[in-house]
């Protein structure tokens, strides 16, 4: 039981899926490229997508502050291995965080 209570398989594919979404949707070639221009109200609603499933998943699995922290890791490292600039993985990986902290209905600054 106590080995599950750590178990971060569940934790790790879910974040190589997440950034798999991301990259399928905003590759890193388009991501990166400073003459293709995606709008903000897009690159938002992907994010937002991705990030509400990230809270979604948080809940059913019930994770604490370990897991979480696992989450965010790898979803870094995820989106660092598809090609992305360090500048969008820290931007990408703090919204998560704090999806996946407060949720995506709480009211911001509180």
């Amino acid at each position: 039981m106590f080995a599950q209570l750590f178990s971060t398989s569940k934790v790790n594919e879910f974040a190589k899926s997440l950034a798999t979404d991301i990259a399928k949707r905003y590759p890193p070639a388009i991501a990166n490229n400073p003459e293709q221009i995606v709008s903000h109200k897009r690159l938002t609603t992907i994010l937002e997508e991705a990030f509400n499933r990230a809270a979604e998943f948080q809940q059913e699995q019930k994770l604490g502050w370990f897991r979480r922290a696992k989450l965010v890791n790898e979803f870094q490292w995820e989106l660092k291995e598809f090609g992305y600039e360090k500048k969008f993985v820290e931007m990408a990986a703090e919204g998560l965080l704090v999806y996946v902290t407060r949720g995506p209905n709480s009211p911001r600054g509180n």
